[in-house]
């Protein structure tokens, strides 16, 4: 029988844990998903990120990060081993309870591999892309194979969430630079853990995160899912980029309306 995270779907969290989330804007989880489950999925997200890769697909991304990683998003819509992973009620319920909110609905997954000798991925916040109207975001980021930090993993500037935009600007060298200086002189506490296959980390919307080079000669592979609270309403798009996720990650929303279109199916509820 394949293996689920769904097969048990428990991962108690301490209250300790929940405001170290909330004060820090990130937190570190070991074996969320057993190995087992982990191998189960892979060959299934290896196939997808091969399909899209040959089909040299943008998937309706406006930037080209294809010098950070390579990238598919919504890997659950083209696999249903994989939809049954992301859809995972253990993950939904652990987002839940970071964020303190009663239910949460899916905004989209990414495969995200950086091969061997891939760059750094730059400072930035995820939230500047995102035209949903709530600080109650989260993203999973969770390793397929073991990581060190020299394979590329995240670190995280502690409780730069609490301060909403600090740049309204995309991914880039120059914004790099910028963030780099705010992230040094405001003093934030820096994390960057190594990583099994399994653990995951969990970082809030606005928090200021970059990620590692790949020193290796693996390839990072990594899957992300991104958490949203039931009952949020699509913002009015402020940017190029947010424009383009409302029409390709909240198909059939439009601003002012509940974010609840058929790509972001609720994934728990209390």
């Amino acid at each position: 029988m394949t293996e689920t995270p769904d097969t048990d779907p428990g991962y108690p969290l301490t209250d300790s844990q929940i405001a170290s989330y909330r004060e820090r804007g990130h937190i570190t989880l070991r074996s969320l998903a057993r190995p087992q489950e982990v191998d189960a999925v892979l060959p299934a997200i290896d196939r997808v990120m091969e399909e899209v890769a040959v089909r040299n697909d943008a998937q309706g991304r406006i930037d080209d990060y294809s010098s950070l990683f390579a990238q598919v998003t919504n890997v659950w819509r083209l696999s249903d081993a994989v939809k049954a992973f992301v859809c995972a009620e253990r993950f939904a319920r652990v987002a839940a309870a970071l964020m303190g909110v009663r239910g949460v609905r899916l905004y989209h997954d990414q495969a995200l591999y950086k091969p061997a000798g891939g760059k750094p991925t730059p400072w930035h916040q995820d939230q500047f892309y995102w035209p949903l109207g709530t600080v109650h975001t989260v993203t999973m980021w969770m390793p397929l194979v073991d990581l060190t930090r020299g394979m590329g993993t995240m670190i995280f500037a502690g409780g730069s969430h609490r301060e909403g935009l600090i740049l309204d600007s995309s991914i880039s060298e120059e914004s790099h630079r910028i963030l780099d200086r705010v992230v040094a002189g405001r003093g934030w506490e820096l994390q960057s853990d190594d990583l099994h296959a399994g653990d995951a980390t969990f970082h809030a919307g606005w928090t200021v995160h970059s990620a590692h080079p790949n020193t290796s000669a693996r390839v990072r592979k990594v899957l992300t899912v991104i958490y949203f609270a039931d009952g949020t309403k699509v913002a009015e798009p402020d940017n190029e980029f947010r424009k383009a996720d409302m029409n390709v990650f909240l198909a059939g929303c439009r601003p002012g309306e509940e974010a609840s279109g058929p790509l972001n199916p609720l994934l728990y509820r209390a």
